[in-house]
This record gives structure tokens, C-alpha cells and sequence, in this order.
């Protein structure tokens, strides 16, 4: 889905209504680090592994041990790192940077891009494996222009949780601001 059209939403709402929910779901967005910087935040490092590593550090994939890994924005991510993650997906398994030792991870993977999967694996960007390993259900969300109907819903629920934090009293919104979210053309 576009960028705003609640991916990770989506994401929170699949970890906590599954068997997994009493652990927690870990994020990273993966085009938001350079390609040394995303190695090291998902698979983590050992002591010494270079210039600055002072501790072991774990990465989110030991940190998401038991729950939910979201890999926001995967289409971004360099072939080198979706290699690496593929090899996890497969063995269920990694190696910090720097490591001998391949550490066991029990991890579901959700993953969201707003780019078009298909073209990337045809412009060699994509490895089309690591798409079928993380394919095993597709949900595509359409931005609110194409589904102007969930207007209201959304707006009840944004009142809501206005009251719970100003603890102020209000029922609805006003029917004229309804009819002007629908003729906005939610870009």
C-alpha cells in the first residue's frame, strides 16, 4: 500500500490477535539505514566485531525472539541484507556480525513495502525467493481515496480516542466536516 494508508496498523492488529501477541512485535524500517547500519540493527554484532563494538549488541531479529518481526518498507532494502534474511526465514536462525556461533530465532515476519514487489524482481532488485518465502499472504491496502466508505468508521474511532485523552465530551462529528472529508481527494 501508498505511504499513510496504515500498513503498520495492520501489522500491530495481525501480532496482537495471534498466538504470538504475549510476545512483543519488534519494527525497523528499512530504507530509514544505510546497508552496514541495517546488517548490524537486524542480525546485531559480537565484541569486537569492528571500530566501536564495545558489547555484544543484539539485533531486533533476537530482540523479536517468540514474536513479530515487521520489516516496514522492504522493497528499499539492499540484496545483500535480503539474502541474509532469507537465510533466517529458511533456517529460522542467524549469526550476529562478527559471530561463529549461528543463534536459533523463532520469528513471524510481516513485511510491507509501497512499492510494486513484481517490478523490483524483474529490475533484479528483489530476490524473488525471499518474495516467496514471505508471500504467504498478500493484503493489499488501498489508500483512502479508493474506500472513502471507512470515512465515518475512522472518524468515530479519532473521536474516540480525542475524548480518552482531553477528557472532554463530544458524540460525533459534525456532518458538514463529514462531507467535506469526502470531497477532499485524499492525496
Amino acid at each position: 500500500g501508498e505511504n499513510g494508508t496504515g500498513k503498520e496498523v495492520i501489522a500491530d492488529y495481525i501480532h496482537n490477535n495471534s498466538l504470538r501477541a504475549a510476545k512483543s512485535i519488534k519494527k525497523i524500517n528499512c530504507a530509514a539505514f544505510p546497508e552496514s547500519l541495517l546488517d548490524n540493527e537486524l542480525f546485531g554484532h559480537e565484541k569486537g566485531s569492528y571500530t566501536g563494538a564495545d558489547t555484544i549488541y543484539k539485533g531486533i531479529f533476537e530482540h523479536a525472539d517468540g514474536g513479530t518481526l515487521f520489516l516496514d518498507e522492504i522493497g528499499d532494502m539492499p540484496p545483500t541484507i535480503q539474502a541474509k534474511i532469507l537465510r533466517a526465514i529458511q533456517n529460522m536462525e542467524i549469526r550476529r556480525i562478527g559471530g561463529n556461533e549461528t543463534i536459533k530465532v523463532d520469528v513471524r515476519f510481516i513485511a510491507a513495502t509501497n512499492k510494486n514487489i513484481e517490478d523490483l524482481i524483474e529490475k533484479n532488485l528483489f530476490r524473488q525467493d525471499l518474495y516467496y518465502r514471505l508471500n504467504a499472504a498478500i493484503i493489499n491496502i488501498p489508500p483512502l481515496r479508493e474506500r472513502k466508505e471507512d470515512i465515518p468508521l475512522l472518524v468515530d474511532s479519532f473521536v474516540r480516542d480525542y475524548v480518552v485523552e482531553s477528557k472532554r465530551e463530544i458524540k460525533c462529528a459534525d456532518d458538514l466536516v463529514l462531507s467535506v472529508f469526502f470531497e477532499y481527494s485524499w492525496p
